[in-house]
C-alpha cells in the first residue's frame, strides 16, 4: 500500500498488516527502487512496516542531498506519523542514512537495525573480500569480480550495465532465485552519486562518538560487497550487536529468508 502525503518529501510503501508502532525501512542501492526488498522474509506479518523511497528513487524523484542531510526526511515521517522515536531498519547504503539520523538526532531513534553495511568507510578496516572469493569458482562471479575491481562508470546505461555484470558477487549463490532478484529496483547513476554530496568531513569521527541507540548488525559470510572483517569492526566501533548469517551474502532475506526473519522479528519485538 502506498501511503504518498502531500507533507512528507519521500513516498512511502507499507508492508503488513498489523497495528502497532511501526518500523521505518530504508532501502540501499544507494537510492535504488526499494521494490527489492519485496516483503523482508514477511516481517510486515508481525510488524508494521513502512519502506522509504528515499529521494532519487523513482516514486519520490529529484536527487538526494546527501545521506546525511537526508536524514531531516526520516524525521519528517517519524512526525507524520506522530511518533517521538522510531525503530529503523536499514539495507546496505541505507545504513549510512541510518546512522546519520541517530546521530543527528539522538533522541527520535529507539534502536538500529542495520542489514549487510558497507563498513570499511566506518571501521577503517581494509576489505577482505579476495579471501571469501578465493572459494568461489563460478565463471559468473569471476567477471562479477573483474568488474567490481575496473568498472568506473560515467554514464547511466555503463552505470546499469555494470550493476548487472557484478550481481552475481552479490549473493553466496546464483540460482534463477537470485537471478531475478537481481533485476528488480531501479538504480540511477545520477542518484547513487548525489547521495554521497554535502557530507561533512568529520561525519564518521561523529557518528563514532555518538551515543548511538541499541544496534544489530547483521552481516553475510559470503558477502563479497562489504567483506566480514570490515563488518566486524564497524559492528565493534558502534557498540552494536553482530549476527553473521552462514551461506549468505548481501540479501539475507532472499537467501536465507528464515535466519532473516527470526533475528530480526527478535530484534524487533525486543525494542517496541
Amino acid at each position: 500500500m502506498h501511503l504518498d502525503h502531500p507533507d512528507l518529501p519521500t513516498a512511502v510503501t507499507a508492508l503488513g498488516n498489523v497495528d502497532g508502532e511501526p518500523i521505518i525501512v530504508i532501502p540501499g542501492g544507494p537510492c535504488r527502487g526499494p521494490e527489492y526488498l519485496v516483503d523482508l522474509a514477511g516481517l510486515g506479518d508481525s510488524h508494521p512496516l513502512l519502506v522509504m523511497h528515499p529521494r532519487g528513487t523513482p516514486r519520490s524523484g529529484g536527487l538526494s542531498r546527501g545521506w546525511w542531510s537526508d536524514a531531516d526526511d526520516v524525521i519528517a515521517l517519524a512526525d507524520a506519523l506522530g511518533q517521538g522515536s522510531v525503530n529503523l531498519l536499514a539495507h546496505s547504503a541505507g545504513t549510512r542514512l541510518a546512522l546519520a539520523t541517530a546521530t543527528r538526532f539522538p533522541e527520535r531513534v529507539r534502536s538500529l537495525a542495520l542489514v549487510t553495511p558497507p563498513a570499511s568507510w566506518l571501521s577503517g578496516t581494509p576489505h577482505d573480500g579476495e579471501e571469501i572469493a578465493a572459494g568461489r569458482a563460478e565463471a559468473d562471479v569471476a567477471a562479477a569480480l573483474v568488474s567490481m575491481a575496473n568498472d568506473d562508470p560515467t554514464a547511466e546505461e555503463a552505470f546499469r550495465e555494470s550493476f548487472r555484470r557484478q550481481a552475481p558477487a552479490s549473493y553466496a549463490r546464483w540460482t534463477d532465485v537470485e537471478r531475478a532478484h537481481a533485476e528488480v529496483g531501479a538504480i540511477s547513476l545520477a542518484a547513487a552519486s548525489a547521495w554521497f554530496t554535502d557530507i561533512p568531513a568529520d561525519a564518521v569521527t561523529r557518528i563514532r562518538a555518538a551515543t548511538l541507540p541499541p544496534t544489530l548488525v547483521i552481516g553475510g559470510d559470503q558477502d563479497l560487497l562489504t567483506g566480514v572483517r570490515p563488518v566486524r569492526d564497524y559492528a565493534d566501533a558502534l557498540g552494536g550487536d553482530l549476527s553473521l548469517i552462514a551461506d549468505c551474502g548481501h540479501y539475507p532475506w532472499i537467501e536465507q529468508p528464515e535466519v532473516f526473519q527470526r533475528l530480526v522479528d527478535a530484534w524487533l519485538a525486543a525494542h517496541r
